[in-house]
């Protein structure tokens, strides 16, 4: 069986944070499974990016049995929205979603920048609505492993929340770890304690 994860980094749909990019697909290598750095469209307009990354999916398909994705804040939202969008095509939705500290909901205040970069400073609530993770969840959805810091005040981790219960209220499989201490984009987490997402994520991993 081949395996293959995608890798989106964070940057609030504006840029690509290096330190959540190419480190993380070498270290995705080192547990066997393929992984490569997604470079999606940034400072342009859903559904851009969205359809970028389905077409990404489709691409590893043909080479491995089973494809996931793993994002980082916006990268995370992107990574969720492909997994949970409603109207994806066959084969364009991964068999998994690893988000990291993610942005989830673009109904919330937070977090501003994502949002008004992927739909807009003036966006409608229902074009706000449409690209909220918890709004798309169904029981269709992929599995999921989340993570995030209580301390981030960039990402509250209402966000990773706000997604856990409605994945859980569609009887989705899911991991959902919050750890006390980290800010936002700690991406590995260095000597925190958030740290030990790796070897969480790696055992979840083991169940594909």
């Amino acid at each position: 069986m081949t395996r293959s994860i995608l890798v989106l980094p964070g940057g609030a749909y504006r840029h690509h944070a290096p330190h959540e990019g190419e480190p993380v697909a070498e270290w995705l290598r080192t547990l066997g499974w393929d992984a490569r750095v997604v470079t999606y469209p940034v400072l342009t307009r859903h559904p851009e990016p969205l359809r970028f990354v389905q077409r990404e999916v489709l691409r590893e398909r043909e080479t491995h049995d089973t494809v996931g994705v793993l994002g980082f804040s916006a990268g995370g939202h992107l990574a969720g929205l492909t997994a949970v969008t409603p109207d994806a095509a066959a084969g364009e939705r991964p068999d998994l979603a690893i988000l990291c500290y993610p942005v989830v909901s673009m109904l919330t205040p937070t977090h501003k920048v994502s949002r008004e970069n992927l739909i807009g400073p003036r966006a409608s609530w229902w074009k706000r609505r449409a690209v909220s993770l918890e709004k798309l969840v169904r029981p269709s959805s992929p599995p999921m492993f989340i993570w995030h810091t209580g301390e981030d005040d960039l990402v509250p981790v209402e966000h990773s929340y706000l997604l856990g219960s409605a994945l859980a209220k569609h009887g989705v499989p899911h991991d959902l770890h919050v750890f006390a201490d980290g800010g936002h984009g700690i991406g590995f987490g260095a000597d925190l304690p958030a740290a030990a997402w790796r070897a969480l994520a790696e055992r979840w991993l083991q169940r594909f």
